[in-house]
């Protein structure tokens, strides 16, 4: 299975909504707090092409997006295909 990244802030809805439908289907991810941490703020932004905003969602090397994203591939029976490429 591939890792799963996700950037992170502790008042986020969507960031909440993104973990709760991951750990739903038993997936484990590493979660990035970027509310405090400039540094890693910045490594999101670049990984994700200058997007500012969080959940930003990484499943190996591979950018998803935000929850919407996330949501999308679930509803189109996608992401479990690119959990297991």
């Amino acid at each position: 299975m591939q890792p799963v990244e996700i950037y992170t802030s502790p008042y986020c809805g969507y960031c909440q909504m993104a973990k709760r439908l991951l750990s739903q289907k038993g997936i484990a991810f590493a979660e990035i707090d970027v509310s405090r941490d400039q540094g890693q703020r910045g490594a999101m932004m670049q990984r994700a092409q200058g997007r500012r905003s969080v959940p930003q969602i990484f499943i190996g090397d591979i950018h998803i997006g935000g929850f919407d994203d996330l949501y999308a591939l679930e509803r189109a029976g996608k992401l479990d295909q690119l959990l297991a490429a």
